[in-house]
């Protein structure tokens, strides 16, 4: 992927854009618009010593092909991304790769609270509602509304509260030893993940910049550009051609300069692109413009993502309260009949529901709703209800009867977490931000190198302006009608194209100008 502009009359700080020269070169060979793997030689003061020509196998594509004159256009957009979006992209990478390590980093910070002390014999566990009796007796202002039992002899169990003073959207979790009772301390906890502080708060970094509603746009206008930066780029590199299909790949060797950062800069984009294209569109499902479309898309294909009914049917909730347990494991929300939380438990076992759980205690006229939480390959996510007075099952969900795109959007949202794969999948999210980072960093250091130095003109050899007017007809409408289509349904892709579409052309109206002046 080439991030910048090809021309070595690029602005000398990045983020400005660049400015053009007072009179626009000609359009010459358009190939000699993208920073190419060789450059011509240069006069003495330039910053950068000549590199040796192209051999006849590097050019670019023959003059007149379909590619031919379709790059320059791909290159001027690929540039303006690069230029003006990429800061954001980078942000979005950075605290990517800081989420990413958070999994480890909570399992250190947090030992104290999630797992019991280290010695200690175990001999079985205490009964569920004998653990939240202990959670209650801690913070005896707090409303159990879930827990998440133990999922090893070494783990506490969860108790999920609604309480004072825990911030908006959380609840806080108090942690206790299933085999003694004892609270091994409490923490706010986010989402259905459950995580906790460090992983929230960088968690909400990623997502805005900690700055609310308002921060999300930096988030999607990321995530909205970042497949198409990858995907230009990688039609940009492949486009070239080289004299070995290693170079494809690998880095070329024995080069310097400039050369040698693309040669990074391409490989590692290359074996970067798939992921970052995934992340891309995994994070566009949790933003705000953007995602409020593929919400209504999902919906009209039948995708959407089912839940269980815990809705209870008439006469069921509202009994003498005759049965073991009543009153006792939810704080009072719920006053009907209830055969307590261990048999309801006891009654999703039989369904079939195991592994690691989430156990949201009844309210006023819904029942315990038991739901699988393993969301490693392969997925665990039954879930049933169960009536409170009884434990029947009042309703199940298998996750094998998802619709195929909520399956999908499932996947794809839980591999963007880190929580698909475990460690495999947090370390791969490590590596593609790494990447991510890298080609960023090579993007601005080309950027850098062709930079106007005391024996260049300041406006180098841009990519001429008007490319569009190069791609033939049959190509161009269908691309601008994509293009629109495109820019509906991702807005700030398309707002943002708008704005460097009126940059470029303020730039060119600007260039026209000063060539007027310097003819008078």
């Amino acid at each position: 992927m080439t991030l910048d502009t090809a021309a070595p009359g690029s602005p000398e700080r990045p983020g400005k854009p660049e400015i053009s020269p007072s009179v626009e070169p000609p359009a010459a060979d358009e190939s000699a618009a993208e920073p190419t793997a060789a450059e011509p030689a240069e006069s003495p003061e330039s910053a950068e010593p000549a590199e040796p020509e192209r051999t006849e196998s590097e050019r670019e594509a023959p003059t007149g092909s379909a590619w031919s004159r379709l790059r320059p256009l791909v290159l001027r957009t690929h540039f303006y991304a690069g230029l003006l979006v990429a800061p954001f992209i980078l942000l979005a990478a950075v605290s990517g790769l800081l989420y990413a390590l958070s999994f480890q980093a909570e399992r250190i910070v947090y030992r104290d609270e999630l797992t019991v002390p280290a010695g200690q014999r175990y001999e079985g566990t205490l009964p569920l509602a004998d653990q939240i009796a202990a959670a209650r007796n801690v913070r005896p202002d707090g409303t159990v509304v879930a827990v998440r039992p133990a999922t090893g002899e070494r783990d506490t169990t969860r108790v999920l509260m609604d309480a004072p003073g825990v911030p908006e959207g959380t609840t806080l979790a108090v942690f206790v030893d299933p085999h003694t009772g004892k609270v091994r301390g409490e923490l706010p906890s986010y989402g259905s993940s459950g995580a906790l502080p460090l992983r929230t708060w960088l968690d909400e970094l990623h997502r805005d910049l900690r700055l609310g509603e308002f921060g999300r746009n930096y988030s999607e206008l990321a995530a909205s550009w970042l497949w198409v930066v990858a995907l230009g780029g990688l039609a940009l590199w492949i486009g070239r051609r080289r004299a070995s299909r290693r170079d494809l790949f690998l880095p070329e060797r024995g080069t310097k300069g400039r050369r040698r950062t693309l040669s990074w800069h391409g490989t590692v984009g290359v074996w970067a692109v798939l992921g970052l294209v995934v992340l891309s569109a995994t994070g566009l499902t949790w933003s705000r413009y953007a995602g409020e479309n593929i919400g209504a898309v999902q919906d009209q294909l039948g995708g959407s993502t089912p839940a269980v009914s815990a809705t209870l049917g008439g006469g069921s909730g509202g009994g003498d309260g005759g049965h073991a347990g009543h009153g006792a494991d939810h704080g009072g929300a719920y006053q009907g009949a209830d055969i307590g939380i261990d048999r309801a438990l006891e009654s999703a076992r039989a369904a079939g529901i195991d592994g690691p759980l989430s156990i949201t205690l009844p309210a006023a006229g819904t029942g315990y709703v038991i739901k699988e939480t393993d969301t490693a390959f392969p997925v665990r996510l039954d879930s049933v209800a169960v009536d409170p007075a009884d434990g029947a099952i009042v309703d199940e969900l298998r996750f094998a009867d998802y619709p195929l795109l909520a399956k999908a959007t499932r996947y794809g949202i839980d591999a963007h977490m880190g929580v698909l794969f475990g460690l495999a999948n947090q370390l791969v999210l490590a590596a593609l931000a790494a990447a991510l980072i890298l080609v960023i960093l090579w993007g601005y250091r080309m950027w850098w190198q062709r930079r106007p130095t005391k024996g260049r003109a300041l406006g180098g050899r841009p990519v001429p302006r008007g490319a569009w007017r190069k791609v033939p007809p049959v190509l161009l409408l269908p691309l601008a009608a994509a293009v629109v289509l495109v820019g509906w349904f991702v807005p700030l892709l398309g707002i943002s194209l708008l704005v460097f579409l009126a940059v470029d052309l303020t730039l060119g109206a600007v260039a026209r100008l000063r060539s007027r002046q310097a003819g008078v």
